[in-house]
């Protein structure tokens, strides 16, 4: 008869190893919180004059490295050249998704949870109405 209090290790069922790996992983940002905020925050404060020039007549040009500030260098994604159809060359800068990061933000502070006193969701629904169709004959 086996023994109840003998509990069998679990190490060899599905899924375990995704949960270890994903608690050593969160053991990671809670041990460097003060930088995965400050990366946070700099994706979303950065502005594209951060980065990014341009004058009277519509010329755009990207300033060095050495101008640009350390939060923005933090908020760059991925920097691409490329040749356009007409052989001119391309630089792309791609940003990290401000919004995404910022509702990241407001979901970690607590901006979006429920007032105490409230039995209301503090999400704001958004209903979009389609414009009524007319038949025209």
């Amino acid at each position: 008869m086996p023994n109840p209090n003998n509990v069998p290790s679990l190490d060899g069922w599905g899924g375990v190893r995704s949960i270890k790996r994903r608690l050593s992983r969160s053991e990671t940002l809670v041990a460097n919180r003060e930088a995965v905020s400050y990366a946070l925050l700099s994706m979303a404060n950065t502005k594209i004059t951060d980065i990014m020039d341009w004058d009277e007549a519509g010329n755009v040009r990207v300033k060095r490295a050495s101008e640009i500030p350390e939060h923005a260098l933090q908020a760059i994604k991925s920097i691409k050249t490329r040749i356009d159809k007409d052989g001119n060359p391309m630089l792309e800068v791609d940003l990290f998704d401000k919004v995404g990061v910022l509702r990241l933000l407001a979901k970690a502070s607590g901006l979006l949870d429920a007032p105490e006193d409230s039995e209301k969701p503090s999400v704001i629904g958004i209903n979009v109405k389609a414009p009524d169709i007319t038949d025209v004959e």
